[in-house]
């Protein structure tokens, strides 16, 4: 069966297109039941709607709940409703309480090589702009576990991309996008593989040793 998948997003929504993209494809055993947005404006709202007009959307977000624990609750209540297995953020830029039901099930990929270029304040534009700063000649993204902390938690999948000395923050991110549509599904599907083994596991326990 399809893993089921609840997406959050703030933004554009390109990383969810791409997981939309890969589902249709056949190259990602799974099905996006859910989509919950932290703001009513996100572009990629209607991109969404386009695309797939019968997907469930919430929205979700400071204006709706100012305490981010109370939101975290509600999100992931609507998380439930659906039977969401795997919950992705994709592009989600508000702080996350991930709910005890949920540990080890919720995913994030940041646009950097973590731990370098993360933490509160640094998405989007502004880590691409960190990066050439700091002068360095490769980054890349990073698809990890989350936790209650803004990028931090177990990392599943880290891909790398040169950086030009050409680049400006635009070409630096097109590219780092590029390793970011691969690695997010492959993430994916290591974590369903993982699942897989742990219900195998579970149902076959080792012989009692006499």
């Amino acid at each position: 069966m399809p893993t089921r998948l609840a997406a959050l997003i703030s933004g554009g929504g390109t990383t969810l297109l791409n997981l939309l993209d890969r589902i249709d494809a056949g190259q990602l055993d799974a099905e996006v039941v859910l989509v919950v947005s932290s703001r009513g404006d996100a572009s990629g709202l209607p991109r969404i709607r386009r695309r797939s007009p019968t997907l469930p959307v919430r929205v979700l977000g400071r204006a709706e709940e100012s305490d981010a624990r109370r939101r975290s609750e509600l999100i992931f209540r609507n998380c439930r409703d659906v039977g969401a297995e795997l919950v992705c953020l994709c592009g989600y830029l508000s702080l996350l309480h991930v709910a005890d039901d949920f540990t080890g099930r919720v995913m994030n990929i940041h646009p950097s090589l973590l731990p370098s270029f993360g933490g509160t304040g640094m998405y989007g534009r502004r880590v691409h702009e960190a990066v050439l700063q700091r002068g360095c000649k490769v980054s890349g993204c990073t698809v990890h576990l989350c936790d209650d902390s803004y990028d931090t938690g177990p990392i599943l999948i880290q891909r790398c991309c040169r950086v030009e000395d050409a680049d400006t923050p635009a070409t630096l991110a097109a590219r780092v996008f590029e390793q970011e549509c691969e690695a997010y599904p492959e993430a994916i599907r290591a974590w369903q593989k993982e699942r897989v083994a742990a219900d195998r596991g579970a149902r076959h326990p080792p012989p009692l040793k006499r």
